[in-house]
């Protein structure tokens, strides 16, 4: 049976098997200092081979930070050194021996890094001048709650390391063995701190304006796309709104679906092959109306309004609502990311039931 759900999918040379993919999960469970931080361990191993041994098409793995500043926690994983690149291998090898394409997020969590795993204490703020905390960075000195350290604002030429910093982790992912780059621009870490006028208060070239406030993005993007080979696609990860300027209850500014869909038009003249459209993370108290498939209509806009292709997320469970969101030409993938956890062989499980290999 002809399945929308399990057709193949090609991106530049790279052809995915199925468009049943895992979106970025963070596990935070890699060592949080020494020669061991932010590498891959067994449990990362075993987490992403058994979604791979159960059919996904495409895996991405969770935040990967460029730079030990910007973890989310200190337990998170990193590719700015060689023994994270060593690390990755075995997971790769796995991933691609079982028709699975590996794929890495690139992060800096900005504003909200140095917080603890959020089954202690519920993720709090890590000082630093506590054990493993740090200062976190931001474009502007606001704090992402009010009883956290102001972060640093960037000045103009730590900006300029931290794009270099994404090209070198890009580098690196490819050599252990990644075939796409995902750059982290959701969720209210770095690059969407750049993004919304919410969290960007800079009167420089880097803020102010819709174009000052993207500068930024499409600096790393620009950086990551100079290293990654031509014939290999770059992802870009949004948050399509921050329930801010959308949301007729709440006064503040923030980044709205008419902004993404200008940012995708740029994007995709600067090389990124595909959208991977989530929303919100910027302020932990925006008023969010979330419901089976919520976050699918910001995908569909992108995908209605621009050449770039997407990928939806949010509250996709069941195969004939996978298979429904793709068959009407609302996305051209599909991330799961509850269910997978819940089910690692939902692909093989769903191909069973909708009659497709």
């Amino acid at each position: 049976m002809s399945t929308s759900l399990f057709t193949p999918f090609t991106l530049r040379s790279l052809t995915v098997p199925n468009r049943v993919w895992m979106p970025p999960m963070c596990q935070y469970s890699a060592a949080p200092d020494g020669e061991a931080a932010g590498v891959p361990t067994d449990w990362h191993f075993t987490h992403l081979a058994a979604r791979a041994a159960g059919g996904t098409g495409l895996i991405i793995t969770e935040a990967t930070a460029v730079s030990p500043e910007g973890r989310i926690s200190p337990y998170d994983l990193g590719l700015w050194n060689d023994a994270q690149t060593e690390g990755f291998r075995r997971i790769t090898s796995f991933l691609k021996a079982h028709g699975t394409v590996a794929a890495v997020q690139l992060a800096h969590a900005g504003r909200k890094a140095s917080t603890e795993r959020t089954w202690v204490d519920r993720g709090r703020a890590i000082g630093p001048d506590e054990t493993y905390g740090w200062r976190p960075v931001a474009p502007s000195a606001l704090p992402f709650e009010p009883d956290r350290v102001s972060p640093e604002e960037l000045t103009v030429e730590q900006i300029g390391a931290i794009v270099q910093q994404f090209a070198d982790a890009a580098r690196r992912a490819l050599d252990a063995g990644f075939q796409v780059a995902e750059i982290h621009g959701a969720h209210g870490y770095l690059v969407h701190e750049f993004l919304s006028p919410h969290s960007n208060r800079r009167t420089d070239g880097y803020g102010g304006s819709f174009e000052g406030r993207i500068r930024f993005a499409l600096e790393v993007v620009d950086a990551v796309r100079a290293v990654w080979p031509e014939e290999l696609p770059v992802f870009f990860r949004i948050s399509a709104t921050d329930w801010l300027t959308e949301n007729p209850e709440d006064g503040r500014e923030g980044w709205t679906s008419a902004d993404t869909v200008r940012l995708a038009k740029e994007l995709h003249a600067h090389g990124v092959d595909l959208l991977d459209v989530s929303t919100g993370g910027l302020v932990p108290d925006a008023r969010i109306e979330a419901g089976p498939g919520f976050q699918v209509p910001f995908a569909e806009a992108v995908r209605r309004e621009t050449d770039l292709p997407v990928a939806a997320v949010g509250l996709i469970t069941d195969h004939e609502q996978a298979e429904r969101i793709l068959a009407e030409g609302r996305a051209d993938a599909v991330l799961l990311g509850r269910e997978l956890l819940r089910n690692p062989f939902w692909a093989r499980r769903a191909a069973t039931a909708l009659g497709a290999e």
